[in-house]
Formats: C-alpha cells, structure tokens, sequence
C-alpha cells in the first residue's frame, strides 16, 4: 500500500475540519459571546497505528477506509459539561458533512472511568479527481476529561497491561475529574 496517497485525503479532512470548527469559536467571540469551544485540535492516525490494528483485529488492507473510523480525528475542548451538548448540537446542525453515529460516553463512562462524546462523520473531501467521502470521528469533552484521557491512554497503552489497582486508581480519578467538571458547572450556574 501507498501510505503518502491512502492518508492525503484524511490529512485534508482534519486540516478542513479543524478550519471550520475554529471558525464558529471565532464567530462566538466576534459577536461578544462566551463560546462553547475552548480549542480544537486534530490528527491523522500514524501508519504504525493502523498497523497495529490491522494486525490485532485481524482487519483487510482493501476495507481500512470502511472498518477505521477514526483515521481523521478531531477534538474539541470545552470548559463546562453543558457546553458539549451545546457542541453537538451545532454539528447536528452542520450541512458539510453528514453523521453517520453518535456516542454519549460523557453520560454513560465506559467501565474504565473514560468520558467523551464521540461523533463518526462522513465528510466530503474534494480531491482532484473528483469528490471522496472519507469517514472521520469528533470527540467533544471538557478539558478535565482529555487531561484524564490523555494521562490514561499514556499509562494504559504505552507502558504496558496496568494492575487491576492501577486501573482502579485511574477510575477513581475519573470518577473524581467529572465531580470536578460538575463542581464547575453548578459554579457557572450560580453567576
């Protein structure tokens, strides 16, 4: 397999997308409002990622565009609980791209203590031969659950199987990063 030509068009989604949901923050502040995105960020899964589920999930070369979801990925960051669903609200609304699913793991955490809402896309990438719909995902979280995520999937996937007490440690903080996030929104709520 070519790489540099499979990830062209997942590198001109999450270059687009980032784009375009930086812009609606912008329109946010230019209007003097309080925006419900904090930032945004994105990436393209490296090759030796995908690799490696090709291998684990025993997953055919020729299907990877329909079998990964998240080859393109984008993040969106809020600072309040409240603001996600404000987020995915105006994605619903969005006519660029169409949802193909939604998850709510900010309501329901996975048994890991993991919360982020997820969107799966298919977003129309205009390439020169023509129109490509590439499959792509949104996580919208706060920015109390990406410190969480980001520590988590360090400790969990980079160095190795954790003690059934280290996972139960990392649950625990999870458990207390969402009081955290729900502290600060009964705050907001009182101003």
């Amino acid at each position: 397999m070519d790489w540099k030509i499979f990830f062209t068009p997942y590198v001109q989604t999450v270059s687009e997308l980032k784009v375009k949901l930086r812009g609606l923050r912008d329109q946010y502040e230019k209007n003097g409002e309080d925006s419900p995105i904090e930032f945004v960020t994105g990436r393209v899964k490296s090759q030796a990622s995908i690799e490696e589920k090709i291998v684990r999930r025993h997953l055919d070369e020729s299907r990877l565009s329909l079998d990964l979801q998240d080859i393109a990925g984008v993040r969106i960051m809020t600072k309040y609980v409240e603001d996600i669903y404000t987020v995915v609200d105006l994605l619903r609304q969005r006519t660029d791209f169409q949802i193909l699913e939604e998850r709510d793991y900010v309501t329901n955490a996975k048994p890991s203590g993991y919360r982020s809402y997820h969107i799966v896309i298919e977003y129309p990438v205009q390439m020169y031969s023509g129109e490509l719909k590439v499959l792509a995902e949104i996580q919208v979280r706060t920015m109390a659950m990406n410190f969480w995520a980001t520590v988590e999937h360090d400790l969990r996937y980079k160095h190795g199987e954790l003690s059934d007490n280290l996972a139960d440690r990392l649950t625990k903080l999870s458990e207390s990063t969402f009081a955290l996030d729900q502290e600060l929104s009964e705050i907001r709520a009182v101003e």
